[in-house]
């Protein structure tokens, strides 16, 4: 079920347009409210759902022989979000997902789909992080699950200190992933190579 409102956001963007001195109602601008609805729309879908809503949809599992110490890592995947600080793009984005199976693993393609829904939010880089792995959790059934993140953010990069080469690197583990310090260094050696 969609919930957003797109008339409100059409009303809204009509209104910051006139607060920058603009007028909506040239030729370039007459569509821009609409177009943006539609567009926030698109990159704002994950907000429509709870983080048990976007695991149901996306627990596709197939039986495994893997054993309780196998790890399965999905290396940079590429999203993007917006900070809710500053509706600014968080971009470069690559995601890693690792995770022990437990019986059963998850399509490959579910697992991106996850990160990309996740992402689909106002967030901040940590919260994409603990949404990405407790969805994982959810789907997968497994409580070991870690995830890396490293992007680029423009409420940094383009204005305030305008930094562009800064890059944010998270880090978010669960279960055995943050007990096991063996365990930990299997994934950390893993995750940084390639």
């Amino acid at each position: 079920m969609d919930k957003i409102d797109y008339a409100a956001i059409e009303e809204h963007v009509r209104g910051i347009l006139k607060a920058l001195g603009d007028d909506p109602d040239r030729e370039g601008l007459r569509e821009t409210p609409a177009r943006v609805a539609k567009m926030y729309g698109e990159v704002f879908e994950g907000m429509n759902y709870t983080n048990r809503e976007i695991a149901e949809m996306f627990d596709k599992s197939f039986e495994t022989g893997y054993t309780e110490n196998d790890i399965v890592i999905v290396r940079d995947i590429e999203v993007f979000s917006y900070c809710e600080h500053h509706l600014a793009l968080m971009y470069d984005m690559k995601v890693t997902v690792a995770y022990i199976p437990k019986g059963r693993v998850l399509g490959l393609s579910k697992i991106a789909r996850i990160a990309d829904m996740a992402a689909k939010r106002l967030q901040l880089q940590e919260r994409i992080g603990s949404d990405i792995a407790e969805i994982m959790q959810l789907a997968s059934g497994s409580d070991d699950v870690a995830v890396f993140i490293e992007a680029s953010h423009s409420c940094m990069t383009a204005r305030g200190i305008k930094k562009s080469s800064a890059q944010t690197a998270t880090v978010t583990l669960r279960g055995r992933f943050e007990s096991d310090a063996s365990l930990q260094n299997r994934l950390f050696l893993q995750v940084n190579t390639k």
